[in-house]
């Protein structure tokens, strides 16, 4: 993992098109701008967990409601 201190207005480059920007440091809230492609999905990892919970709970509904019909059918 690579570590890095920026100040305010200083950008990373990650490869030839991503390029990270710190925009704002307000009490500890760190804002960033990220440019990258339209191809390179940039999603919030928090984002991604709640999906995933999302599904599971999805799959278990699905399970309890085949397990039902089987019994009443």
């Amino acid at each position: 993992m690579l570590i890095l201190t920026r100040k305010v207005g200083e950008k990373i480059i990650i490869g030839e098109n991503i390029e990270i920007r710190i925009l704002e440091n307000n009490q500890g809230n760190i804002k960033i701008g990220i440019e990258a492609p339209k191809d390179v999905k940039v999603v919030r990892c928090e984002l991604i967990e709640e999906i995933k919970k999302q599904n599971k709970m999805s799959l278990k509904d699905t399970e309890d409601f085949l397990k039902r019909i089987k019994r009443e059918g």
